[in-house]
């Protein structure tokens, strides 16, 4: 276990809380549109709280750099740069920071999108500055809860900053969405959430109730909610079954709906409809990701009985929702709601992925929250560019056509995040997926077969969605679109950059995702399962 002098960790959750500060400061005054004068202070300060928000959140890419130097790949499967300081003694509640391999990645890939989306949303609002700024400081305090709740390792602490996160994602979809339907998709969404939070809850407090009392002082210990203690603490005196199985499914219905999954993922394609492209990427990219991460990190090592036997249900659901999502994404015509189907689709593969319990196919799965993350981050920021220059910004498929021809660079990039999107070999996500496949073979086989027409499905939605938008005649109402300028090459180049690098050279990010494969399939009391060749020789012999 790595320890650091300096507390990386608190520094990546508080630094973004004081960009929110200083940007909400930097903007005070009256707004005016983006064309207005800059003399009047309006104007100007606005623009300097943009400014303030950008810097912000590239010190807080300096900081991640910083983590990442002093975290030690040779040990990705051990909580690392921890923090540990008693919050609620009486609760044995901690404030308790850590992370894995597979943490580190998720939190870097929070603190990437970030400035990326800052940088997309630089005209939003309508050219209305006291609206943007409140936006940006909004996502910067999103941020220091996605950090903080990737890192949590008190399962207290990790309850109450999932339902803090609620507050911020709240307010980006129904305060500053941009679809008709806004609030409605904003309350869908937090009925949702808060439902499955309260049941989430009822399993923590039944949880708190098995951890021992101390003979001598009649309490619990201090440390009682980390999650190292409470997973020592139910391997020595183990759950009843039917206590263990109905706590394992409160918290499992609590991430299937974060994730999200099929059958509760309805609030998802109406989110993406009704939000900005900043507000999706960050919510589906990023937020959701706490759902597969709390189930790869809490589901299966404090539950690994029920984990093993809701196993063959949640595959089902898993092979559902990977062919429901994608099913579904062809018949969109919306292209926000579409890109919503299609992550329904992803997330199928990372949870089959988890609960394959292979170290092939967990590993894959915890790389596939990175690539997922940046392709489906790419096409929603793209399309988001694309939807900037329509005159009557629709988000209508059948109100575009041609506009390769007038905007080939936006045209080339959303090509390249779609085929990502879709797995193609030399891209970031077919290394996770094709390990996601693999390991499934090992243990489910049929699962497998059957959710690879959802790689044909993929390239459907992803190539129809091209050929509608961007190529053919060009449509009128676009005839006179600008191509993408440089602010925006920054953001789509950055994105692209990294699904080629990711795919044509993922040895680097699978040294953080492969120990802790191995660890989370140990913990669950899984093997991996021996190669068939192996099998077939050795019963000849």
């Amino acid at each position: 276990m790595t320890m650091s002098t300096f507390p990386w960790l608190t520094a990546l959750v508080v630094w973004p809380l004081v960009a929110a500060l200083a940007t909400v400061l930097t903007g005070v005054g009256r707004g005016r549109p983006a064309s207005g004068p800059a003399s009047g202070g309006g104007a100007f300060r606005a623009g300097s709280a943009r400014t303030v928000a950008l810097v912000g959140a590239l010190v807080e890419v300096v900081l991640l750099v910083g983590t990442f130097l002093a975290f030690d790949t040779g040990a990705a499967g051990t909580h690392q740069l921890t923090e540990t300081y008693s919050w609620i003694p009486a609760l044995g509640a901690s404030y308790a920071l850590g992370v894995d391999g597979v943490a580190l990645l998720l939190v870097g890939l929070s603190v990437g999108l970030v400035p990326l989306v800052i940088l997309a949303a630089w005209h939003e609002q309508g050219g209305d500055h006291v609206r943007l700024r409140r936006y940006l400081a909004t996502v910067l305090v999103l941020l220091s809860f996605m950090v903080l709740v990737f890192t949590a390792r008190d399962v207290f602490l990790f309850y109450v900053v999932f339902e803090a996160m609620l507050i911020p994602a709240y307010f980006l979809i129904g305060g500053f969405g941009q679809g008709g339907q806004r609030r409605y998709a904003a309350v869908k969404f937090l009925i949702f959430s808060l439902a499955g939070g309260l049941v989430m809850l009822a399993a923590v407090i039944a949880l708190y109730l098995q951890v021992p009392v101390d003979a001598a002082t009649g309490l619990r210990p201090q440390d009682a909610f980390l999650t190292e203690n409470l997973t020592a603490n139910l391997a020595a005196t183990p759950l009843d079954p039917t206590a263990e199985r109905l706590m394992f499914s409160a918290f499992f219905l609590a991430f299937a709906i974060k994730a999200p999954m099929f059958p509760v993922h309805t609030w998802l394609p109406d989110v993406t409809q009704n939000a900005t492209p900043g507000t999706s990427t960050l919510l589906i990219c990023v937020l959701d990701k706490v759902g597969t991460f709390g189930m790869l990190t809490l589901c299966l090592p404090l539950f690994p009985d029920a984990s093993r036997w809701a196993a063959p249900f949640v595959v089902v659901l898993a092979v559902i929702s990977i062919l429901y999502g994608a099913i579904l994404a062809i018949g969109q015509t919306d292209v926000l709601r579409l890109i919503g189907y299609t992550s329904v689709s992803h997330f199928g593969f990372i949870i089959l992925g988890i609960f394959t319990f292979t170290s092939l196919g967990v590993s894959g799965s915890s790389l596939m929250m990175l690539n997922h993350g940046i392709s489906t981050g790419a096409l929603f920021l793209i399309a988001g560019f694309a939807i900037a220059r329509h005159p009557r910004r629709s988000q209508q498929i059948a109100d575009y056509g041609g506009m390769r021809k007038v905007a080939p660079v936006l045209g080339g990039t959303f090509l390249v995040a779609g085929l990502s999107a879709l797995a193609l070999p030399g891209l970031a996500t077919f290394v996770s997926e094709i390990m996601v496949f693999l390991g499934s073979f090992g243990r489910w086989p049929a699962a497998a077969v059957v959710a690879v027409p959802a790689v044909v499905l993929a390239a459907v939605y992803v190539l129809l969605t091209y050929q509608r938008m961007f190529t053919g005649d060009v449509r009128a109402e676009i005839a006179t679109a600008t191509d993408l300028g440089a602010r925006e090459k920054v953001v789509a180049g950055v994105l692209v950059a990294a699904l080629v690098v990711l795919g044509l050279v993922p040895g680097p990010a699978l040294d953080y995702v492969r120990e802790p494969g191995k660890v989370s399939v140990e913990l669950v009391g899984a093997t991996d399962p021996e190669p068939v060749l192996g099998a077939e020789e050795g019963s000849e012999q």
